[in-house]
């Protein structure tokens, strides 16, 4: 399969954004992208840096005229396209939803984010409810997708139970940077912590992963902080963790992958991790913290 992925710097102004983003959904799918991804909340800056009701203007309903955009162009290129929205689901309930399009331009599937972070510039619960509708891969004309968001990157269970219910890959639209204060040293930490939790997800499902994020810096609107430096570093690892591709971290990137969507039966076949679960002693998973 050849992926695609859009790793794109944002301004305030929505509709270059989104122009900015069909153009290179074009470009791609003219060198044989079959499969476009693009970053977490795509169409924006990153407005969860402060807490202001104001920016619940930005929210779009789903269905609704923001995806008949990028609907048509899935439609018109002929490839599928996973999209991240801010979703308006009712006055005063709000999402951060990813939307797959299928080829026809239809929606094959949304997924609500899961888990919502809460730190330092990331106001995240301030915005947006947790995810209701669990983890299930979504089912297109190129198989099963196992799309999370950002922060569900952190934690194995949703992973493992994608793959568990037949995701045929991982995919992770991402918005995370660095923070100003922190050393060098410290932030490559961060960053390669970032890169190595989801090549463990690869590894222990068997699974490709592809993760698009965002690259730039985006000042605080509060002046509170000196803003996020977002680290790029978009990357696509095999079954293996094998990194096949990672992008820079200090600009816009597009490109075409080829993954051996094969190599995943193979490599289960050689570490059948899925065989020798000890499901009979993991009941305790569901619990907060065991005393």
């Amino acid at each position: 399969m050849k992926i695609g992925i859009i790793q794109q710097s944002n301004t305030s102004d929505i509709a270059s954004n989104r122009q900015s983003l069909i153009n290179k959904i074009k470009n791609l799918a003219n060198q044989g992208a079959q499969l476009i991804v693009l970053q977490e909340l795509h169409d924006s800056l990153y407005f969860c840096q402060v807490e202001s009701v104001n920016n619940f203007d930005l929210a779009v309903e789903i269905p609704g005229k923001e995806t008949a955009e990028y609907a048509d162009v899935a439609r018109e290129c002929g490839i599928v396209l996973v999209t991240s929205m801010f979703e308006k689901r009712a006055t005063g309930l709000y999402h951060n939803t990813a939307v797959v399009y299928d080829t026809d331009g239809s929606i094959a599937g949304k997924y609500r984010k899961m888990h919502i972070p809460d730190d330092p510039a990331y106001y995240e619960k301030f915005y947006f409810t947790p995810g209701d509708m669990g983890f299930h891969p979504i089912q297109t004309s190129l198989g099963k997708l196992g799309v999370m968001v950002c922060w569900d990157q952190w934690y194995p269970e949703g992973a493992r139970l994608m793959a568990m219910r037949g995701a045929e890959l991982l995919i992770y639209p991402t918005a995370i940077g660095y923070e100003s204060s922190d050393t060098p040293e410290e932030q490559e930490r961060q960053r390669e912590a970032w890169t190595t939790v989801q090549r463990g997800h690869a590894v222990a499902n068997g699974l490709h992963v592809i993760t698009v994020n965002r690259v730039g810096h985006e000042p605080d609107p509060s002046g509170q902080t000196n803003g996020i430096q977002f680290w790029g570093s978009s990357f696509v690892a095999g079954p293996q963790g094998e990194l096949i591709y990672r992008a820079p971290t200090d600009r816009e990137d597009c490109q075409v992958i080829d993954i051996d969507m094969k190599r995943s039966e193979q490599v289960r076949r050689w570490w059948p991790f899925l065989r020798d679960r000890r499901i009979d002693f993991y009941s305790d998973i569901n619990k907060r913290f065991l005393d």
